[in-house]
C-alpha cells in the first residue's frame, strides 16, 4: 500500500531544511548500500553523523511527529534517522529491495524496515526524471511529489529512481519497524481510523456506533500489534 502524505514539510520548513543540506559536503551514496544496492545505486549522499544531517534529520522527525497521517498509515515504533540523498547529471538507483534489518552506522541502533519513505524536497518542475517508481500487486506506480510532501511505502517492495536527465532530485529518505509488521493488517487500520474520523466529524465522540467502532479498531491493533 503506498500512501501520500501531502505537506508534512512547509515551503518554509522546505527552504530552511535545504540551506542546512546544501551547504555541506556530499559523499558517495554508496556509503550506506548494502551489497546488492551497491550495484544499482548512483547518487550522492549527505555523510551520517555530520552537523548538517542532524540538523535536518530532526526537523523531517518532528515534521513527522506532528502528522497524524504518518501515524495512522505507519503505527511506528521505531523511524530510523532520516538520510539525504541527490541525483543529477543521469545519475539514478536501478531496481532493488531494501534491507530487511537496517542498522545506523557507529551505534547498536537498529530496526526491522517494514516501510520506506520518501520525503521530496525539490520541485518537480526543476527536474526532469528521477521518478520514484515502485513495483506492486496492480504493476508499477511512478511517485514524483512536490517539495515537501512524502511517500510511504512497503520496504519489501522492489522499487527504482529513474535517471535525472535535467536539474537536480534531492530527497530525504529512512524506513521505518511498525507496531504491525503485516502490511494488509496495517491497511485495515487505516481504513478503520479513516472511517472513525469521518464519523466523528458528522455524529460526534459521543456517538455509539462512532464508540463501538473505535472500539472495532483498538481491539484489532491489539490483536495485530507488537508494541
Amino acid at each position: 500500500m503506498l500512501i501520500a502524505i501531502p505537506d508534512l514539510l512547509g515551503p518554509a520548513q522546505v527552504a530552511e531544511l535545504r540551506g542546512i543540506i546544501d551547504a555541506a559536503e556530499w559523499t558517495d551514496g554508496n556509503a550506506t548500500s548494502g551489497a546488492q544496492s551497491a550495484l544499482a545505486k548512483d547518487n550522492e549522499q549527505l555523510p551520517e553523523g555530520s552537523e548538517a544531517h542532524r540538523r535536518a534529520g530532526a526537523m523531517v522527525l518532528d515534521a513527522l511527529g506532528k502528522s497524524p497521517l504518518f501515524f495512522a498509515a505507519a503505527l511506528p515504533l521505531k523511524v530510523f534517522p532520516p538520510l539525504f540523498n541527490r541525483y543529477g547529471g543521469g545519475q539514478k538507483f536501478d531496481t532493488h529491495v531494501d534491507n530487511a534489518i537496517r542498522i545506523q552506522r557507529g551505534t547498536e541502533f537498529r530496526i526491522r524496515s517494514d516501510l520506506s519513505m520518501t520525503v521530496f524536497l525539490e520541485d518537480p518542475a526543476a527536474y526532469d526524471g528521477g521518478e520514484l517508481l515502485i513495483e506492486g500487486q496492480f504493476g508499477v506506480q511512478s511517485v514524483k511529489l512536490p517539495a515537501g510532501h512524502a511517500i510511504l511505502y512497503p520496504s519489501s517492495s522492489l522499487h527504482r529512481v529513474a535517471p535525472v536527465t535535467r536539474g537536480r532530485r534531492v530527497a530525504s529518505f529512512f524506513w521505518i519497524q511498525s507496531m504491525v509488521r503485516d502490511d494488509s493488517a496495517r491497511r485495515i487500520l487505516l481504513e478503520t481510523d479513516q472511517a472513525v474520523q469521518r464519523l466523528v466529524g458528522t455524529l460526534g465522540n459521543d456517538d455509539r456506533s462512532v464508540i463501538e467502532l473505535t472500539g472495532v479498531y483498538h481491539n484489532l491493533l491489539r490483536r495485530w500489534a507488537d508494541a
